[in-house]
């Protein structure tokens, strides 16, 4: 039986920077995961156990989170994140990667396909923000990642996490209310004003790998007619919906994720 416990985590310079990332045993092929605006890697744990099922896991704490460099001499903008993301693959030297975003980190994926596809097999979208310039403003409040964020700061329990995340577990706030801490608001701030001046759009008609959009089926974020642009602009996406979830879909619904993923 394959052993989809935490091997280790470590860090490696990537891009000019520190990039922390934890690794799931698995016996198949490299799965990279790049989490969202406010998730530090160890907060997927739990997906990445049931991923390692089938992957070789590979999940990133992106920059300004977890344990990866941070500061307000970074930049923020999704070309560095995707160039992080190239970087990463290519020190590890990753072959035949599965490259899966969650939200912010699955417009980071779609960026980092565009610019440069080396050594990916295919791409799993999840609920990516389709926000950008003239278009619908991603359905999220900044004010409630700064005001978790400083509340993280000065300590925070899983029930002071409640009013954030009410549908979680007992045991998914507590990991976050532990981590949260770890996201630095400027980081937060300048990546949330980015995706509504950021266009991913633009990238869908040149992805060339295999590309498959997990969409949360309440939430808001991807509507039936954002499906039917993104189809327009490459029809090669596979659309696959994810019943009884929200726009953090493994936390709604762990089974009907994995049952589109693996």
């Amino acid at each position: 039986m394959t052993d989809t416990r935490l091997l280790y985590g470590a860090n490696i310079n990537a891009n000019g920077i520190r990039q922390h990332y934890l690794r799931y045993g698995g016996n198949g092929t490299p799965l990279v995961l790049v989490p969202g605006i406010t998730s530090p890697a160890i907060t997927w744990g739990f997906v990445a156990e049931g991923l390692a099922s089938k992957y070789d896991v590979y999940v990133l704490d992106v920059r300004g989170r977890g344990l990866s460099e941070t500061g307000p001499d970074l930049d923020y903008d999704l070309d560095t994140y995707a160039a992080d993301v190239r970087g990463f693959i290519d020190a590890l030297g990753l072959k035949d990667v599965t490259l899966m975003g969650h939200s912010m980190g699955a417009r980071i994926a779609i960026r980092t396909a565009r610019h440069d596809s080396t050594g990916l097999a295919g791409l799993v979208l999840v609920d990516p923000p389709v926000s950008g310039p003239g278009r619908r403003p991603y359905p999220a409040n900044l004010d409630w990642y700064t005001q978790s964020i400083r509340q993280a700061r000065r300590g925070m329990t899983a029930e002071d996490m409640l009013k954030f995340c009410p549908s979680w577990t007992e045991e998914q706030r507590q990991l976050r209310a532990q981590w949260l801490h770890t996201c630095d608001e400027l980081a937060i701030r300048i990546t949330f004003e980015k995706f509504q001046t950021e266009d991913i759009h633009q990238d869908l008609p040149h992805l060339s790998v295999p590309t498959k959009l997990v969409v949360a089926t309440r939430g808001g974020v991807i509507l039936p007619e954002d499906e039917q642009e993104i189809l327009g602009l490459n029809p090669a996406i596979e659309i696959v919906r994810v019943p009884d979830a929200g726009h953090m879909i493994p936390w709604d619904n762990l089974d009907g994720f994995f049952a589109v993923t693996l």
